[in-house]
């Protein structure tokens, strides 16, 4: 028990609120601890392998799911049991999660809080911990873009607030009015770091106000003061979306994780926050006001061990995953059944970078779910102009102007799809992408195969070098998504191939990299049909034929190789990949065995990049119909360079006319 007095207590649990919800409000918070005190009997035993506690901690979770309504995202972390118990996930659910049994949330392939339910509408954290503040952000687009009257709450800690997508996902939510709670669980350590050595301010939800934004500290282990502030807050945003930041002062009694310890902290502190215990505190409180007796707590004790048992019992009867690589391989992707739109016979000849511009609008007009995101893409139409119009047509709530914020909208982006919708991010160029690799590579990869949800965004990366931007505006860098399982990854080099790839990409709920090479924007011309139709995904065209040589490629690397064919008047095979993910291995394997020579060529530097893994897949499937060495062509390893001549040196042009000579002659 705590030092508080009875007279205190009642000072401190001053409130209008019923019994029942008062006692409802301790038996959500008994759950978790009960479940707690039994994980860590199993950890000491070996039948968990990881615990991230949340004891002391409870009142947050527990007073802020009981705010929500059950219909409203919320995003929690690892400390969140209480956001679980209170959604009343089965508890053997969780159990066969936690054991990474077949019939946990992720199939085994994730660990303990990792997972997300659509089921109860909640969004679990990754390991990095900065990306799902912005994911809450599309979650509240989509619920502020279809008139819910929902808010959407995520959870971080104050250790996670020093990370540059907390800062980008409160600016937009910020700038977009969006009904987003952002909580920030001050527990007094990252892992062993104090607070003192994480930020130099009094109170974190002091930062709300260089966001233009409404912010609250509340006691975090009083659950009477977390529910009913939570509660007014949450009702207010419902009737004018807006963020709000709310920092609750809490502290984390166990180590953050058991296998730390707590061995930094001083005695003094830890005795400090056990008197504040907000279980045990609250319990003290119910008792004196006889709303509850010991009897009641002793039976709902028993009740919860028995369920927490028959929770275990069920959950370590399930089967482990019994898997196959291919299996697991086929759930890397979600499922898309392809319906062809046959292209219409009436053409229009036009550039490429109309073309990508017929695309989005047709897509747009198709789909009203759609949603465009960049910076300058709205009224300014864009630096390429690609949607220049698309406002007066569409309106700014589907066309939307960004900060410069990579990561929070491509992360927005990802929340828009968990809430139904479909999402193109524009990143202006695909260099920037850099600064939103994290959520691509790691939110939107993984998702589906994790969780089974899809991540239904499209990013633009314009690309490619050629037009002496130097080297942060010229890199084609595919390459370093190629290695990426979980991530399509499309380079149309023809107008009529850009429209129809881009809006299968569209069409296609998994994440698509769509890059579109500068250089070509305004430069390559071609017979484009009018009004909407698709092409598959993972279908490469045979551009010219031949039997002397192969030259496999894609993107500015096509044109090159067209030029120097049509000049010198070669026998050669030439295929356009088009997609680089999915890869259309037979095409590549029946041009190699009919010419039996072959070059791989690509605008990216040569090492690591995709024509070296292409390279390396026709020696392995090709091996016996080759008459000469697999031979790669990219350009030299140098960042890119702005002026002309030596960009020319630096891309593989003239590589190419000699590659092609001494290959034909070998």
């Amino acid at each position: 028990m705590t030092e508080t007095s009875p007279q205190n207590l009642t000072d401190l649990y001053k409130n209008n609120l019923d019994k029942e919800t008062l006692v409802q409000l301790y038996k959500h918070m008994l759950l978790p601890r009960t479940i707690e005190d039994k994980m860590l009997i199993l950890l000491r035993q070996g039948r968990i392998s990881k615990w991230f506690s949340g004891i002391g901690q409870e009142a947050i979770s527990i007073g802020v799911t009981a705010a929500m309504q059950k219909e409203e995202y919320i995003l929690p972390m690892h400390r969140n049991l209480g956001v679980f118990t209170t959604r009343e996930i089965p508890l053997w659910k969780l159990f066969a999660q936690w054991q990474g049994k077949e019939e946990g949330f992720t199939k085994g392939r994730d660990r303990s809080f990792h997972f997300g339910t659509q089921d109860y509408n909640i969004v679990g954290m990754i390991s990095h911990l900065g990306p799902q503040l912005g994911v809450a952000d599309g979650i509240a687009l989509a619920q502020k873009l279809k008139n819910t009257g929902r808010a959407t709450a995520v959870f971080t800690g104050e250790g996670g607030t020093s990370e540059g997508d907390f800062h980008e996902a409160l600016n937009v939510a910020s700038v977009w009015n969006l009904p987003v709670l952002f909580c920030i669980e001050n527990n007094g350590y990252g892992l062993s770091t104090p607070t003192s050595e994480q930020y130099n301010c009094e109170n974190l939800a002091d930062r709300a106000l260089g966001y233009g934004m409404e912010s609250h500290i509340i006691d975090g282990n009083n659950i009477v003061e977390v529910y009913t502030k939570v509660s007014a807050i949450l009702n207010e945003m419902r009737e004018n979306p807006k963020p709000v930041l709310i920092e609750f002062k809490t502290f984390r009694r166990r180590g953050h994780e058991e296998a730390s310890g707590t061995k930094y902290v001083p005695e003094d502190l830890m005795e400090y926050w056990e008197q504040r215990d907000p279980l045990t505190r609250f319990e003290q409180y119910l008792l004196d006001e006889k709303h509850i007796t010991s009897e009641q707590i002793e039976m709902w004790t028993t009740e919860f061990k028995e369920a927490i048992n028959d929770g275990l019992e069920t959950a370590s009867a399930k089967a482990l995953p019994q898997s196959s690589p291919e299996q697991e391989l086929a759930d890397v992707f979600a499922p898309h059944e392809f319906v062809e739109v046959p292209a219409s016979k009436e053409t229009t000849n036009i550039r490429l970078i109309d073309s990508i511009k017929d695309g989005l609008d047709e897509a747009m007009e198709r789909y009203d779910d759609l949603v465009i995101m960049g910076q300058d893409v709205a009224e300014y139409g864009g630096v390429f102009k690609i949607t220049d119009g698309f406002v007066e047509k569409y309106g700014n709530d589907r066309v939307r102007n960004t900060p410069i914020c990579e990561s929070a909208i491509v992360e927005t982006g990802m929340g828009l799809s968990i809430a139904g919708m479909k999402a193109v991010v524009e990143m202006q160029f695909a260099d920037f992408v850099s600064s939103g690799f994290n959520p691509i590579v790691n939110y939107l990869a993984k998702s589906y195969y994790r969780w089974s949800q899809t991540a239904d965004v499209v990013v633009r990366m314009p690309c490619g070098a050629g037009v002496g931007a130097g080297p942060f505006h010229s890199q084609t860098n595919e390459s370093w998504f190629y290695t990426i399982p979980g991530l399509k990854i499309v380079y149309p080099a023809f107008p009529a191939d850009a429209k129809g790839l881009l809006t299968a990409s569209i069409e296609d709920p998994n994440p698509v990299l769509f890059f579109e090479h500068k250089a070509l924007y305004r430069s390559i011309y071609g017979d484009v049909p009018v009004g909407y139709y698709n092409i598959p995904l993972g279908k490469a065209a045979t551009i010219r034929t031949g039997n002397d040589l192969s030259i496999i490629t894609y993107g500015a690397g096509v044109h090159w190789a067209m030029q120097l064919i049509d000049e010198m008047h070669y026998d050669i095979d030439l295929i356009d990949l088009r997609s680089l993910v999915p890869l259309d291995k037979d095409s590549i394997v029946a041009s190699v065995r009919k010419t039996n020579k072959v070059i791989v060529l690509t605008e990216d530097n040569l090492t690591g990049s995709v024509a070296a893994d292409i390279a390396g897949f026709i020696g392995e499937t090709c091996f016996e119909f080759l008459d000469a060495p697999v031979r790669r062509i990219g350009s030299i390893d140098t960042p890119i360079p702005f002026e002309k001549g030596l960009e020319n040196s630096y891309l593989p042009v003239d590589k190419l006319k000699d590659c092609v000579k001494e290959l034909l002659n070998y």
